[in-house]
């Protein structure tokens, strides 16, 4: 929903509330229509490959060093496969959507709109895989209101770090989308068109990454260690 009110509302097409609340709307009077619908595809495509390249370097990982097989880890080998997992997943997808709905004519997406998408991808893998586990130890944990002291720091890391890199990340995926629907703008009217609609995209990309790489992050971390604990 949240990819789509984004793309919609950097085109031109419908604005981003607009646009979400006709997802949601065909989502609670239409659910196996919005379920098999390609976009839905293209979404549950994506994670779920990412999510797998994830945990089999975790896997190959505990194997290798003759580890814990529910330990994780977060270096480079894990860094660089679910990058190109989720990069070349993700440009299949934006490419997809852009082309669903843009109000531009379907055509390749330009070289700038691939870097600034690649360059925004690969700070949300990082931020989602990698900088958890780096984050976790030096969390202030004491300092939290008593009712989330229970949580553990891996968690409340795993929400925090892809949730606070929208904040860098979102304005590379406006102007990519900029790339692909004008094509002969001056730097300026770009940045304008970024500052216009900075604010509700960096919620709508948080809405979308927080259940994706926040909650999802979190239960396949327990359910791998589930799983794994089973094999062990």
């Amino acid at each position: 929903m949240a990819s789509r009110g984004i793309i919609e509302n950097a085109s031109g097409r419908k604005s981003l509330g607009s646009s979400i609340l006709s997802s949601l709307r065909k989502l609670l009077i239409r659910p196996h229509a919005f379920i098999f619908s390609k976009p839905f595809a293209l979404i549950f495509t994506l994670y779920t490959g990412t999510y797998l390249t994830a945990n089999t370097i975790d896997t190959v990982s505990s194997t290798v060093r003759n580890t814990p097989f529910t330990s994780t880890t977060h270096g480079t080998a894990k860094f660089a496969a679910t990058s190109a997992a989720n990069l070349s997943l993700c440009l299949w997808k934006d490419t997809h959507f852009t082309r669903l709905f843009s109000t531009t004519a379907p055509r390749p997406l330009p070289p700038a709109s691939y870097a600034l998408f690649t360059l925004r991808d690969s700070l949300t893998i990082f931020a989602s895989f990698n900088v958890p586990a780096l984050l976790a130890p030096w969390m202030p944990m004491h300092t939290l209101p008593h009712a989330l002291q229970g949580l553990q720091a891996q968690s409340i890391a795993q929400f925090a770090a892809p949730a606070a890199m929208q904040l860098l990340s979102t304005p590379m995926h406006l102007l990519g989308l900029d790339f692909y629907n004008r094509r002969a703008v001056a730097p300026r009217e770009r940045w304008d068109l970024v500052r216009r609609a900075y604010a509700w995209s960096v919620l709508a990309r948080v809405g979308r990454i927080v259940p994706a790489f926040g909650v999802g992050g979190v239960v396949n971390t327990a359910l791998r260690r589930r799983l794994m604990a089973g094999l062990e």
